[in-house]
């Protein structure tokens, strides 16, 4: 049994602009674009590189994905329109179907639903109350587990190893 991991990845923030846009349909704001070019410097400093990466087709999702692209490496990405909004036991039942082979494995979505799976999956632990606290968006929550695959992920087997916001990557 080796190690697993898993990043879930907020949205970074995204502008209200236009009041006529649907909801999926809004794009990210500035701040939220400076926001996901920061966290793809943090993965690329980190040595981060999910081997897939499963993203919401909301605009402001698949922009994110878009500022943080340079350090994902040459892992698969697929855009799915099951997890826009998707609540957290679609967002567990997903990770289930993923093949043991995969170690690594990142997931950008939407509040509330990235948030109460993180909170779902990981043990009690100090981050774990910073993470209750707020999930805001561009925020990226690493999470360790181990088991045979992705199917032995459930209520507390995982362990919070990172908790990362845009406002601690300001320099």
């Amino acid at each position: 049994m080796s190690e697993r991991r898993l990043y879930l990845l907020r949205h970074a923030k995204s502008s209200w602009k236009d009041q006529g846009l649907a909801d999926h349909d809004r794009p990210l704001a500035g701040r939220g674009r400076r926001a996901a070019k920061a966290i793809g410097r943090h993965l690329r400093e980190q040595g981060v590189e999910p081997e897939l990466v499963l993203c919401s087709t909301a605009t402001r999702a698949r922009q994110t994905l878009e500022g943080i692209e340079p350090a994902l490496g040459r892992g698969a990405v697929r855009v799915e329109p099951e997890l826009y909004g998707a609540p957290p036991l679609v967002l567990l039942a997903r990770l289930h179907e993923i093949a043991p082979s995969v170690r690594s494995v990142m997931v950008i979505g939407h509040n509330p639903g990235l948030e109460q799976l993180a909170l779902r999956v990981a043990r009690d632990g100090s981050r774990v109350g910073e993470l209750a606290a707020k999930f805001p968006t561009g925020a990226l929550a690493t999470l360790a587990f181990g088991g045979p695959g992705w199917a032995a992920l459930d209520c507390g087997t995982a362990e919070l190893i990172e908790f990362i916001r845009p406002r601690d990557l300001e320099r």
